[in-house]
């Protein structure tokens, strides 16, 4: 369903060359907003991306350079001085490390809800996650802060918070396909999600501009079909690739024994703080679901997860085994 456009359209997107953010931004450019886009000079995984690469992946949309970190920066050489009508966040840290996501799920979006109200900004759209329902980590902790703060700003907000990325569940494609076994936790069956293409949820996000009946709410967000569990993505993969499946079964009480460890030495080690909290959220996600938390029941209900959007994990692992995961970044903390 597609909405009225409002009568001003000038928005700036900060996190714009993020996994979603760079969709985000061709989803508004090509609904005929005026885009300006806020990034790093360098970006990606590991600083990769060059800033005329920046300027062709958000072809359409005005790019300037600065640091989101840094309000100043933020104020002088993305807003300067100019109005916008909406904001858009698709920050997120990278690694979701203890200083990292202090940095950037909080500080920076903070950064970018200041510099909205400088700009005159009416309202903000902020992507977030379905797993800040359970703040068990420092990236959910942190995002939890500033959605408060969003909140309590008086501005008209969206909080989008999507269920599992398909680059989330990606990470084993390859191996598979050169054939190797599915490695799954317990009997693979502890957990589930609705996962969620980054085109769908672009325009889940772009509808938020347009749409009041998603305005001043929190929206947890999935994509088409039942929620999946990882056996199911594994058997997926292998009947796609007309093979018997191969399954690998690693114990979830692995991390019982790598957590203490790892939190015992931290304590004397500062640089191990991050490994110990990567591994509290390897825990984290063998033993959640991604889908919307029933407070009273304390269980995850599939039912209670809206859906949206078209794209299927079906037709995203037949495209990927075909043509390869270029452009789904998976990152240097890909779990397998």
């Amino acid at each position: 369903m597609r909405f009225n456009l409002p009568l001003a359209g000038r928005v700036l997107v900060v996190g714009a060359t993020g996994y979603i953010g760079k969709f985000v931004v061709r989803e508004l450019v090509a609904r005929g907003y005026d885009v300006v886009s806020f990034a790093r000079e360098r970006s990606g995984v590991d600083a990769a991306t060059t800033a005329d690469l920046t300027r062709q992946q958000l072809k359409g949309s005005e790019v300037r350079f600065g640091d989101v970190c840094d309000l100043s920066s933020l104020m002088k050489a993305g807003i300067r001085g100019e109005r916008f009508d909406v904001v858009v966040s698709c920050l997120t840290s990278r690694t979701g490390g203890v200083k990292d996501a202090w940095l950037i799920d909080y500080q920076a979006t903070h950064n970018a809800l200041e510099a909205a109200k400088a700009a005159g900004a009416g309202q903000f759209v902020l992507l977030s996650a379905i797993c800040v329902q359970k703040p068990l980590l420092e990236f959910q902790r942190a995002k939890l802060k500033f959605e408060h703060e969003l909140i309590e700003s008086g501005m008209t907000y969206s909080i989008v918070r999507p269920t599992a990325f398909f680059k989330s569940i990606a990470g084993q494609v390859e191996s598979v396909k050169k054939g190797k076994p599915y490695i799954m936790f317990g009997n693979g069956e502890l957990t589930s999600c609705k996962p969620i293409s980054e085109a769908d949820l672009a325009r889940f996000m772009a509808d938020c501009i347009e749409d009041p009946f998603r305005q001043n709410k929190i929206l947890p967000i999935g994509g088409p079909g039942k929620a999946i569990s990882a056996k199911e993505q594994g058997e997926l993969l292998f009947e796609l690739l007309g093979r018997e499946p191969k399954f690998k079964k690693v114990p979830p009480m692995i991390f019982e024994v790598i957590i203490p460890v790892l939190s015992f030495l931290s304590k004397l080690f500062p640089l191990l703080k991050d490994k110990a909290e990567f591994a509290r959220i390897g825990r984290y996600y063998t033993s959640e679901s991604m889908l919307v938390l029933n407070t009273a029941t304390g269980k995850y209900d599939a039912d209670a997860t809206p859906s949206y959007g078209s794209d299927t994990l079906r037709d995203f692992y037949a495209r990927v085994l075909k043509g390869g995961l270029e452009g789904q970044e998976l990152g240097a903390h890909s779990m397998f």
